[in-house]
């Protein structure tokens, strides 16, 4: 208590300490007094109150603690005076067991006698319930049947009460009532009946539903009641719970299940069409009755059934099963893509489940996959190996096809523009585009992968067609007389090439719509290259064909006969502008290329005949006739084939031009001139070769061993370069086996 009033006193003197500091604060002594004197009354007088509350709690905790006591003693005694009552009751409960059997005997009689009208009246409600389930009066029916379960049920549970181990009389009581179970089958029976045909009945007599629903529900109800008596005694009749409800959604499930299982009308040996029948009946009945079911059949049930959204379960898993069953079979591609488009795009589309009529009810969104990612992928790997099968074996037959046309003796079809064609580009790619439409009904991915399959399996189907038509050229130069119309098919051939390229072209284009498909595209083999191939080795035996008839006139070329008086042009250009118009039916672009080289040709055939030294001239007047004449036949070629070349565009001169040159070498009359006239020639026509010039001076006649060699020998020191766009004539050229040596002596 010191330390403590030590400490008040310091914590005093430093408050007073810090209120006198100043002077002028001593006048203010008498206030600050009166203040803290106020502030330790009021503390004096909280501390009071606090202590006189506390006080009043303890007196209040004493008294009702004493109030206990003597309420606990009261317990006690009476406790002690219940144990000393039941002590002396215990022979008067025994002494009244006589009266308790005999109130349970009276309850038993009491059921009895109340049931005792029902009970010799059990055959007459029989035989009236049985009559009533036959005239279809289910609701009557019903009645009478839940009075005489009512009245067997009573029995049997006052008989329970009694004694339930006494089996005899609770048969007896089964006995009596035992036609009542087969009248409640029996009832059952109809009760399925009307179900199984409710999308039928709801329209025609919707009543006889609703009274199938209402004895199911009374029903339920008389389960839920015994269920709740068996807990509290235990004792269930016979032949409950019945748990209808139960059976009648299992009832509907199964004809859900029959119901699609029976629209299977054909087989695919009576009719190759029989899934698309099939699933199309499919698509009818399901939207018809989900539409039934929605607008009608909800009308006829509880809303706790949801019977809509229990009949749109029981059909999708019914439809999942069938298309399961249907994806188990082996199928053809055909029927592959009509099930999966049937699956993917059919059954979530407007036609089916997003009908309006079904909104919003329908949530397609929530309906679980038809068949699992797994079973589709799995068809569609069986739908592109059969496809890939059967594209190969459609091409091939097309190739055969179109193959059997080529010998005919008649000419080929024209298009809209008079060129000869066959009908294989349109049948190709008529089946490419079936079945690139038939893809993209199922999934842009899979039209993809049918494309890359097209354009693989239409490279090898090139390369076959290349192979045949080298075939039939070969065939045709064995025999020229067969076929007739050789000529014509092949230019149908090599028409075909650009149809194939257009088509090839248009159908990228039609079915590969972003750049990660263009990237798949060009991943593809270049079909360009075997195309162009193709044409020309056509446009090749063309003109093979050609010069096979100009090959006699040629070799006429540059001899005695030709300087004599020869008219072998004349008709190397009656000839070739004959054929020329039977090719008037190729395509430009490859008439255009066949008259260049037909013109390359014939120029490199004349040159070759004068570089064959089939003739050496003796004479100016010689050279000088010769010349000129060769200067006329090539304005007559020139002539040709400016004419042949109208509308194409091409310059026509250039390779008439060389005969021109040759001739000004073998014109020239002044030996000392002749160095200069061999270098323009060489200038202009960089491949001419040394053995051609010494053919070109042979040719003469009239050339020096001096002058030859001195020519040859300066030409080596300064060879001529070509220019790009130079066409050589003299590289292919061989002379006869006469070297220079030769020739010089």
């Amino acid at each position: 208590m010191k330390e403590t009033d030590r400490e008040a006193v310091a914590t005093a003197v430093q408050r007073v300490a810090g209120m006198l500091q100043r002077p002028d604060q001593l006048d203010k002594v008498e206030q600050y007094r009166r203040r803290e004197a106020r502030k330790k009354a009021s503390v004096e007088a909280r501390l009071k109150a606090a202590i006189q509350s506390q006080l009043d709690g303890v007196r209040t905790g004493l008294s009702q603690l004493h109030n206990a006591l003597n309420d606990v003693k009261d317990i006690q005694q009476s406790l002690a005076d219940v144990s000393k009552d039941w002590r002396q009751s215990i022979n008067t409960i025994e002494s009244l067991k006589d009266v308790k059997d005999a109130v349970v005997q009276h309850s038993q009689l009491a059921a009895a006698v109340e049931n005792l009208k029902n009970i010799f009246s059990v055959p007459e409600i029989v035989r009236e319930t049985q009559d009533l389930i036959e005239q279809g009066a289910l609701l009557q029916a019903h009645r009478k049947l839940m009075d005489l379960e009512c009245s067997r049920d009573g029995l049997m549970y006052e008989q329970y009460r009694m004694d339930s181990g006494n089996t005899r009389d609770m048969t007896l009581i089964h006995g009596y009532f035992g036609s009542t179970q087969g009248l409640s089958d029996e009832l059952a029976k109809q009760l399925w009946m009307v179900l199984q045909r409710s999308l039928v009945t709801v329209r025609r007599d919707p009543t006889l539903l609703v009274s199938v629903v209402r004895i199911i529900e009374r029903e339920e109800k008389i389960d839920r009641r015994i269920l709740d008596r068996k807990k509290q005694t235990g004792f269930v009749p016979p032949g409950r719970p019945k748990n209808w409800k139960e059976k009648m959604f299992t009832i509907l499930e199964r004809t859900v299940t029959t119901r699609i299982e029976g629209t299977q009308a054909d087989t695919r040996e009576s009719d190759k069409m029989w899934l698309v029948r099939h699933l199309e009946i499919i698509r009818k009945y399901v939207l018809d009755d989900l539409i039934v079911a929605k607008n009608l059949m909800v009308q006829c049930f509880p809303p706790h059934y949801e019977i809509f959204k229990n009949l749109l379960s029981m059909y999708h898993q019914a439809l999942s099963t069938r298309m399961q069953e249907l994806a188990s079979e082996d199928l053809e591609a055909n029927e592959i893509v009509s099930l999966l488009t049937w699956v993917l795009n059919t059954y979530t589309s407007t036609e089916m489940m997003r009908n309006v009529e079904l909104a919003p009810e329908v949530d397609v969104s929530t309906l679980e996959p038809l068949l699992s990612p797994h079973v589709v992928s799995e068809l569609l790997d069986t739908y592109m190996s059969t496809l890939t099968s059967n594209i190969i074996a459609w091409l091939r037959k097309a190739l055969e096809t179109d193959k059997k046309d080529w010998v005919k003796e008649t000419e080929p079809e024209a298009d809209q523009d008079g060129y000869y064609q066959t009908t294989l580009p349109a049948i190709v790619f008529q089946m490419f585009e079936q079945n690139l439409q038939v893809a993209a009904q199922i999934s842009e991915d899979l039209k993809t992968k049918v494309l890359v399959l097209c354009l693989q399996q239409m490279n090898s189907f090139l390369s076959r067609y290349k192979d045949e038509a080298q075939l039939y050229k070969e065939e045709h130069l064995r025999n020229r007389q067969h076929p007739q119309c050789y000529v014509q098919y092949m230019i149908a051939i090599i028409n075909n090439c650009q149809t194939f390229k257009e088509s090839i072209v248009s159908l990228k284009r039609k079915y590969l719509k972003n750049e990660v498909e263009e990237g798949v595209s060009l991943s593809q083999p270049n079909m360009d290259g075997i195309l162009d191939a193709i044409a020309k080795e056509g446009c090749s035996g063309l003109l093979e064909e050609v010069f096979l008839d100009l090959e006699q006139h040629l070799n006429e070329l540059m001899t005695k006969k030709w300087l004599l008086g020869s008219n072998a042009v004349d008709i190397i250009c009656v000839t070739v502008e004959d054929y020329f118009n039977d090719f008037a039916k190729i395509k430009k672009l490859y008439k255009k290329r066949m008259t260049a080289e037909a013109h390359r040709r014939v120029v490199v055939e004349y040159l070759r005949a004068v570089m064959q030294k089939r003739i050496s001239f003796r004479s100016p007047e010689e050279r000088k006739e010769g010349a000129e004449k060769m200067v006329r036949e090539a304005e007559q070629l020139r002539f040709l084939f400016r004419k042949l070349a109208s509308g194409f565009g091409e310059d026509v001169d250039g390779c008439c031009d060389s005969i021109v040159a040759v001739a000004e070498v073998i014109k020239l009359t002044d030996p000392s001139l002749l160095y200069l006239e061999v270098s323009t020639l060489v200038s202009k026509y960089p491949d001419i070769r040394d053995d051609h010039i010494g053919a070109l001076l042979a040719v003469r006649g009239d050339t020096s061993r001096d002058m030859k060699q001195t020519i040859m020998e300066t030409l080596e020191q300064g060879p001529a370069q070509a220019s790009p766009s130079y066409m050589p004539l003299f590289k292919d050229i061989v002379v006869p086996s006469l070297n220079v040596a030769k020739l010089l002596k």
